[in-house]
């Protein structure tokens, strides 16, 4: 590869903006910057972009350049390991004074014995380290950038490296600030929505009544006496448990590719859609029929947890179904819900409560059952609430 010339480093602020304005890479545009600074002869050996995020798992994530190796992407989880190491790190000690930069000349071990992630780099090498805070719009919990680099040259950064990444750091920060704009609001709508819903709103699918007929295997699950467990205990002890029941019930659903819709107070509602051919037997029928074997067994293991512990256990009841559905838009003018609708959400819902007159866990309509390969007990035909048709209902006890 040829070096860069100076020309082409006065020139990447405009190859920034046109990457950020027609790329959601952010990996392309911290490679392609580095990249072009190395070969004007900056001796740049690691650069970090680090951001706060939108992310029920994630408090942060930071980017890693690093000289003749790939792109790695670090993420921080919540909770109170991360936020020891944030008080410990360079970007906390700028915030601290105000301060947009600083630097550190690791060779004379400075930083060294106050953050750990200094220390690191001394000792794998590096030489000099300066960091660059960009501030972000308020508003929102994404206040800004930190970005940081690093060289193993002997002596350090000369005062015309630091000038020339100086000056790039503006439209650096505004590019990343449209990335990380991009990237949350599809962190948001995949927590609050569900990865394939949030992908359709994404695409533009935003307009009250717009949707599609699909064809879908249907899970509803209820947990057994939440009702009475919210009557008598602490509101945030509940919370803390429901969320337990729901992790157990909703990660086999996101594990085998469905969707979770909502969540209804004590249970959940979600959705396998089918192939437009799906035969029998129908493989969207079968993740749905893991999900709930699997969802009720990490329920019992709960429950179980709960019981040593002298806590409360709340049982779980699923029902399957499969038919058609609405799956889109419904709401308000100013107020959506994308969700599903029809006929075979509402027998869904009748069919869960049958569950506890039966006795069992498990029900499952005989649209779904012939669907799967597995046999199952029939327990009868049963005439359901609001539903026309009587349905023949099975179980797997």
């Amino acid at each position: 590869m040829k070096p860069a010339t100076p020309d082409q480093i006065v020139d990447l602020p405009g190859w920034i903006v046109q990457h950020a304005t027609t790329s959601d890479s952010a990996e392309d545009l911290l490679d392609g910057v580095c990249s072009t600074f190395v070969r004007g002869d900056v001796p740049l050996w690691r650069v970090s972009v680090a951001i706060p995020t939108l992310d029920p798992q994630f408090r942060g994530a930071t980017l890693h350049w690093r000289r003749d190796s790939a792109i790695e992407l670090e993420t921080a989880p919540h909770g109170a390991e991360t936020d020891e190491w944030f008080q410990q790190s360079p970007i906390f000690a700028l915030q601290s004074k105000a301060a947009k930069f600083g630097r550190w000349k690791l060779a004379k071990g400075e930083g060294c014995d106050v953050h750990p992630s200094l220390r690191d780099l001394c000792f794998e090498g590096g030489t000099d380290y300066a960091m660059f805070l960009v501030e972000f719009s308020p508003g929102t919990s994404i206040t800004g950038a930190a970005i940081s680099i690093a060289t193993d040259r002997t002596g350090g950064f000369e005062e015309a490296d630091l000038t020339s990444f100086r000056r790039l750091v503006p439209v650096l920060g505004l590019a990343i600030y449209r990335l990380v704009l991009f990237l949350t609001a599809g962190q948001m709508l995949d927590s609050y929505l569900g990865s394939m819903s949030g992908a359709r709103v994404m695409a533009g699918e935003i307009v009250r009544g717009q949707g599609r007929i699909i064809s879908a295997a249907i899970l509803l699950a209820d947990l057994s006496g939440f009702t009475r467990l919210t009557d008598r205990e602490d509101p945030m002890d509940v919370v803390r448990w429901l969320n337990e029941h729901f992790e157990a019930i909703g990660d086999p659903v996101i594990e085998n590719n469905g969707e979770i819709l909502k969540f209804l107070g004590d249970g959940l509602l979600a959705v396998f859609p089918a192939e437009a051919s799906a035969g029998e037997p129908c493989a969207a029928c079968e993740a749905a029929l893991r999900v709930a074997r699997e969802a009720i067994r990490r329920n019992d293991n709960v429950n179980a947890r709960r019981k040593d512990s002298g806590e409360p256990q709340l049982p779980l009841d699923i029902a399957l179904h499969f038919g058609e559905v609405v799956y889109g838009n419904v709401g308000t003018s100013r107020r959506l819900d994308f969700t599903t609708i029809g006929r075979a959400v509402n027998e869904v819902s009748r069919i869960e409560g049958l569950c506890g007159q039966l006795g069992v866990h498990l029900l499952l309509s005989d649209l779904f059952a012939r669907r799967c390969r597995s046999d199952f007990r029939q327990l009868g035909t049963f005439e359901l609430r609001g539903v026309e048709f009587p349905l023949v209902l099975s179980t797997t006890d």
